[in-house]
C-alpha cells in the first residue's frame, strides 16, 4: 500500500473560521472533516454523473430499449430454482 504524504492546502479565512467552529462543536480535528467533506463531494459527483449517464441512455430510445430487454434477462436469473443464503 502506497503511504499518501500530507500537504497544505490553503484556504479563505471564512473557511478556516467555519472548519475551526465546526471542529470545536464536534471534537474533531479539521483534517478529519476536510477528509469527510471530500469524501462526501466525490460521492456527491459520482452519483450526479452516474445520473446523467442514465438520462443520456433513456433519452436515446433504441439504447433504452435495449437496457430494457437486457435487464429482463438478468431478472430472469431471479428465478433459477437457487436459495439466496
Amino acid at each position: 500500500m502506497q503511504k499518501v504524504k500530507d500537504t497544505t492546502v490553503r484556504v479563505t479565512g471564512h473557511t478556516h473560521a467555519v472548519l475551526s467552529t465546526l471542529a470545536a462543536k464536534s471534537g474533531r480535528s479539521i483534517s478529519s472533516i476536510v477528509k469527510d467533506a471530500v469524501e462526501e463531494y466525490r460521492r456527491k459527483c459520482f452519483w450526479e454523473e452516474a445520473n446523467a449517464g442514465f438520462q443520456a441512455l433513456r433519452d436515446n430510445p433504441e439504447d433504452w430499449e435495449h437496457e430494457l430487454q437486457e435487464r429482463k434477462l438478468w431478472e430472469q436469473t431471479l428465478a433459477d430454482g437457487l436459495e439466496d443464503e
